[in-house]
């Protein structure tokens, strides 16, 4: 399959395809999900691109994207690329401040804002960087301007400025000289432990990305459809979406990341990328499916979930072929239970789903695994654009993070066991980062990846977040993510931050599941006036940390949870406790709850 430079992709796509569909976006005033032809996505990404020219864009200029999940960020992506223009996205969650960072660092001076929230952020920057940015291009027509903005426009109106032979000439021109050198885009890290970096990906870098993936998932082809999940600014969905692109498999593309359990029934995708905590959560939520059902019906979930473990596990994870007794069982509940639970998921044609962002607990995994959902576990990062390894269709095996990709070389730090890769998708540097960059590559060329693992042949495995690690007072080194990982599993568990660091014994905040522990006060007749007083009472206390022991069984005695406090409210992106892609900033949170803390050590 051929690999096009962006500046040309979406042309040859609908050279090739047409009028078949290319994207899939949701009407939200009718609910009707309305189509885009692969020539209409061209014509969309000419207006786009010829209107960047005539505004006076000039070739790697940055521009930003600041904007929920659109079919406009797609267009604007690529009518930046066609002009040899680098795109920044950002997520829509960000703050006014955190945008202008990312402006003034970038340079940015014009920025494609989404919705409401989005446009007024926005207009708070320009008012604090008018020299620096320009231009507010808006792709929701229902947005209502400050009376005193004079300079922004609607994307509808803006595409309509490139209307000229001299802008088609410009653009044409700028494309045929675009190289794989060019950069493409600079996406800002979520700086869990500093200042946010921008990652600059060329489109060398996408190229062999897009190359790699042809030849490990060659199952992916343009019957399918995926769905656009992960805000486009995730390197993950922002990579997986650019593969389909190649494919010619259309993408759907969901708006509001709330609405994902009404979207998913409706467009049915046969593949999606995500993270951990959406299949955690659907984990949680068939298990108590199943704890709420009738005896005999448990008896049949739990029996088919084995038969599920067994044959898929033992056998076709394997390439091994399964007794007739056990194959006949298992198709016979893939064709029941397995199907009405995917049908009511949404995901009743799915056959490929990689997960990756964080670590996946096996016991998840496996679950998923059993009940015959496509689970394909991975592991990347924005530096690496995306993808370092992920799970072959056969022979993978579980607690690992796959096998690594075609072309790059990885290997393990002796001195701390750091993940260390090099290849053709490894990022060009750090944005205006020299201080970074020095720091970030061994001599012989190495990206430092920050994470702790070890690999056997060709497979790579996770064990901890280097920076992550503590050590208590008494020289024990914690990994805080795989207790935290242990504790998530549980439903009456949303969110966890271990405690740990150069004390005498690990402690943890927790953030309960609050509608779960108000079912179970109202069962045991425990009164309570709000959620506040529900957390502290003892019986709630004692009920959460019978989950905890269960849970930390297989932990060693300095790894275990000592004491926990429960709190009345989740860790939030608005309260900076979680980044864009929903890691702990364990930093800001060891602030914001130090008197919480310190009362879980007091004699």
């Amino acid at each position: 399959m051929a690999c096009y430079h962006f500046a040309e992709l979406v042309y040859r796509q609908a050279e090739k395809y047409g009028n078949r569909t290319a994207l899939k976006y949701r009407d939200e005033a009718t609910g009707k999900w309305l189509k885009v032809s692969w020539n209409e996505f061209a014509e969309y990404v000419t207006l786009t691109a010829e209107a960047m020219a005539n505004c006076g864009l000039q070739v790697q200029e940055n521009i930003g994207v600041y904007s929920q999940n659109m079919p406009q960020c797609l267009y604007t992506y690529f009518g930046a690329y066609a002009n040899r223009i680098v795109d920044i996205p950002m997520y829509a969650t960000s703050s006014p401040a955190q945008i202008a960072f990312i402006v003034e660092d970038a340079q940015v001076h014009t920025l494609f804002v989404g919705e409401q929230l989005q446009y007024n952020n926005a207009l708070i920057v320009q008012k604090q960087l008018p020299d620096i940015l320009k231009r507010l291009v808006i792709f929701d027509p229902n947005v209502r301007l400050d009376p005193e903005d004079k300079t922004s426009v609607y994307f509808e109106d803006f595409i309509r400025l490139g209307n000229n032979a001299h802008a088609e000439s410009t653009v044409k021109v700028r494309s045929s000289q675009a190289l794989p050198s060019d950069v493409a885009t600079i996406i800002y890290t979520s700086g869990t432990t500093g200042q946010s970096k921008g990652v600059i990906l060329t489109h060398a870098n996408y190229l062999e990305a897009i190359r790699v993936h042809n030849l490990r998932i060659p199952q992916v082809t343009d019957k399918d459809l995926s769905m656009c999940f992960l805000p486009l600014t995730h390197i993950f969905e922002r990579g997986w979406t650019m593969v389909c692109i190649s494919k010619g498999c259309p993408v759907a593309i969901n708006l509001d990341p709330k609405k994902i359990q009404q979207t998913l029934p409706e467009v049915c995708p046969s593949v999606m990328c995500n993270v951990p905590r959406f299949w955690e959560k659907v984990y949680i939520g068939i298990q108590e499916k199943i704890k709420n059902s009738s005896p005999a019906m448990q008896k049949v979930f739990r029996n088919a979930i084995a038969v599920g473990h067994e044959y898929i596990l033992n056998y076709q994870r394997l390439d091994k072929k399964a007794p007739w007794a056990l194959k006949a069982k298992f198709e016979f509940y893939d064709k029941t239970v397995f199907s009405l639970l995917k049908h009511v998921l949404g995901i009743k044609k799915g056959k490929f789903f990689p997960v990756a962002g964080a670590p996946l607990s096996d016991k998840v995994l496996e679950f998923l695994l059993s009940v015959n959902i496509p689970i394909r576990y991975g592991y990347g990062l924005s530096e690496t654009t995306a993808t370092v390894s992920f799970f072959p269709e056969k022979n993978y095996e579980i607690g690992s993070l796959g096998m690594i990709q075609p072309g790059l070389e990885v290997k393990i730090d002796p001195a701390n066991n750091e993940i260390l890769v090099k290849g053709k998708t490894v990022m060009a540097g750090y944005y205006n980062r020299p201080d970074e960059n020095a720091k970030a590559f061994t001599e012989d060329g190495f990206f430092r990846t920050g994470d702790a693992g070890r690999k056997n042949g060709n497979v790579l495995y996770f064990s901890e977040r280097i920076k992550d690690l503590y050590k208590t007072s008494n020289g024990k080194y914690i990994a805080p993510q795989a207790i935290e990982l242990c504790l998530t599993s549980d439903p009456y568990i949303e969110q966890v931050a271990i405690i740990g660091d150069q004390r005498k014994f690990v402690s943890a905040l927790v953030v309960p599941n609050l509608k779960l522990l108000e079912d179970y006060a109202k069962s045991q007749n425990i009164p309570y006036k709000d959620s506040s007083e529900l957390v502290k009472n003892e019986y709630i206390h004692k009920l959460v940390q019978s989950h905890i022991e269960e849970h930390q069984k297989e932990l060693a005695a300095y790894e275990k949870v000592k004491r926990f406090t429960l709190l009345d409210h989740p860790f939030s992106m608005e309260s900076g406790e979680l980044t864009d892609t929903l890691k702990l900033r364990r930093r800001v949170v060891a602030e914001h709850y130090a008197k919480e803390i310190e009362a879980m050590y007091e004699e």
